[in-house]
């Protein structure tokens, strides 16, 4: 840690003089500038503890014990084949405020999920900070079918994208808790499992941005795609449904050609539910 005040209010001028000074130290607002939200941070909680690394920032929330988003930007001097899952607790943030390895115990077996990478361990293999996305700030219960299945999927399709030399590529992810999950067996801090995930994949390329939208819940087939019109989602409905406020850019951003470069073919389809 920083020494910065944990209850500190910071101004905006006050956290990009502190973003450039000490570019991995945690805030407890969202940074006016950060390379890895491309524009501007999501705006959650504003008690949440930010981190942010060179690989990737996140918003911390401390009763659920997850990250309410996590951004990225996927460079393909990054993506490498997949290294060893070490699981630690994030020093960055208090141990009262996230979960610990232990947490996990029995997780699999009980309620079938992984420990889901945010920030996906694959597209940072490469970078000098790649084991700090096996940072339990930076993973939730993900159900395996999910985890294993159109997740997976929609993650390869980004990096192929990145690889592709369209443009630069940007992500903010994060769960949802839109019904109740059942916990974590062997945790022994109060915790909230999410029950679905949101990805908003950014393409800009000679100045224009361009968004596309992804939602799947929980219970998601292994076999399902992504692209499926209950999953391919606008950006506006994911700030909704997540309660996060993106910058107007973000929501504003058009489509374009984006989900075909992703894969897809069908038009989204606005205010569609998960399975």
């Amino acid at each position: 840690m920083y020494g910065f005040p944990r209850q500190c209010r910071l101004s905006g001028l006050s956290a990009l003089l502190l973003l450039l000074i000490f570019p991995r130290a945690p805030l407890l607002a969202e940074p006016l500038l950060d390379p890895n939200c491309l524009q501007a941070c999501p705006k959650a909680q504003s008690e949440n503890l930010l981190v942010r690394r060179e690989s990737h920032t996140l918003s911390n929330n401390a009763a659920t014990k997850f990250a309410d988003w996590v951004a990225y930007e996927v460079a393909p001097a990054d993506i490498g084949k997949s290294k060893k899952r070490v699981w630690r607790a994030d020093p960055e943030i208090p141990p009262e405020e996230t979960l610990e390895p232990a947490d996990y115990k029995g997780a699999h077996k009980a309620l079938k999920t992984d420990r889901g990478h945010q920030a996906p361990l694959a597209s940072f293999s490469n970078a000098p900070d790649w084991a700090t996305t096996n940072y339990l700030s930076n993973i939730t219960p993900q159900k395996s079918a999910l985890n294993q299945g159109p997740w997976k999927n929609l993650e390869s399709a980004v990096r192929t994208l990145a690889k592709s030399d369209a443009g630069t590529v940007h992500v903010l992810t994060g769960p949802l808790y839109e019904h109740e999950m059942p916990a974590l067996p062997e945790a022994d801090e109060p915790h909230r499992v999410p029950s679905g995930y949101w990805k908003i994949v950014l393409l800009t390329r000679e100045g224009t941005v361009l968004a596309a939208g992804f939602v799947l819940d929980q219970e998601t087939s292994r076999r399902a795609d992504y692209c499926d019109g209950r999953h391919d989602v606008s950006v506006s409905e994911i700030a909704r449904r997540s309660g996060l406020v993106f910058a107007p850019g973000t929501v504003s951003a058009p489509a374009g050609d984006l989900r075909t470069r992703l894969g897809c073919t069908a038009p989204v389809s606005v205010g569609a539910l998960p399975d």
